[in-house]
């Protein structure tokens, strides 16, 4: 047993009655060191302090995304010291219930390799304090992980979710592939029809396989568990106004550890500075294949529709 815990049992002792003396002969710890204080533990103590403050305010964060924010305080230190001194506060992250894993070697279909190459779209359900239904659509760029939009209402059909993909496309330009499942808002003939005409592919899930849409899943596991799982709405106005500060929080103050412990908005800039000049090979192709694709006009009237969009399965 440690000097500090038998220095804990001592004062334990003497709470119940015991003298000094007594307490110190029986815990073997010598009484000189009953008022000892380490130098290390002094040292940490503004640290520790400030990594509650910091798991109180991200309360389903663990010690290592919590160390990239003590590093931007200018508390900076090593993954391991980060582990130790989160197990001396006595921080930890509840446990999520256990997942059946899939095995990593099952190919991916579409896998992206640059800046809208490949944008993930799915429905997020919840529900706010008044009983109103909240019907949330969730947009990613699976390259730079960013949160390209949340969309909140009640009822969003297939018009709804053309009108925010066609916001998002005249804003970045036009993806190449489109992710989602076969759900009646992404298989309907309006979205299939708009779909083609601004030359998209898409890349439909299988049944059952919703890991071959991971990135999509990822995204909103984290908006249910560090959103919609902490906050109350009372009322749907009011959920959208959290859902989008906390969209912002995402892209650019998050730490994504598959991005080195970047934001997604700083990878993504990262990803879309020029190439220098004496960039060759992989360097010159990684910078130059992150411009966004132009948006295809509408077929004038009169004309046959193009149907030359790659469509994948």
């Amino acid at each position: 047993m440690s000097v500090p815990a038998r220095r804990q049992q001592v004062a334990y002792g003497r709470e119940h009655g015991l003298s000094v003396r007594r307490a110190c002969t029986l815990f073997s710890v010598a009484r000189s060191a009953l008022g000892y204080c380490g130098r290390k533990l002094a040292a940490d103590g503004e640290v520790i302090e400030r990594m509650r403050e910091l798991s109180a305010q991200y309360p389903r964060y663990g010690y290592r995304r919590i160390r990239i924010f003590l590093a931007r305080d200018g508390y900076r230190m090593s993954a391991g010291r980060s582990y130790r001194l989160w197990r001396l506060a006595k921080l930890q992250v509840p446990r999520k219930r256990g997942r059946k894993r899939v095995a990593s070697s099952r190919p991916r279909p579409r896998t992206p390799t640059a800046m809208n190459h490949v944008w993930s779209y799915d429905f997020v359900f919840d529900r706010s304090a008044s009983g109103q239904q909240l019907k949330c659509l969730t947009v990613t760029d699976e390259f730079t992980k960013e949160g390209l939009a949340i969309d909140v209402d009640g009822r969003i059909r297939s018009p709804r979710v053309i009108e925010v993909l066609s916001r998002l496309v005249s804003e970045r330009g036009a993806p190449r592939f489109l992710r989602s499942d076969n759900g009646p808002e992404f298989v309907s003939r309006k979205l299939l029809s708009w779909i083609v005409a601004q030359q998209i592919g898409i890349a439909l899930i299988e049944p059952g396989k919703p890991w071959q849409n991971g990135v999509g899943e990822s995204f909103n596991g984290k908006f249910r568990d560090e959103c919609l799982s902490l906050e109350w709405f009372r009322s749907r106005a009011e959920a959208k106004v959290v859902i989008e500060s906390w969209r912002r929080h995402y892209n650019e103050v998050r730490p994504h550890s598959s991005l080195g412990y970047l934001t997604p908005a700083e990878f993504a800039a990262r990803m879309a500075r020029p190439a220098p000049r004496d960039a060759t090979g992989q360097g010159a192709a990684v910078s130059g294949a992150c411009a966004p694709r132009p948006v295809a006009s509408p077929p004038s009237l009169g004309q046959p529709q193009q149907t030359g969009a790659i469509v994948s399965s």
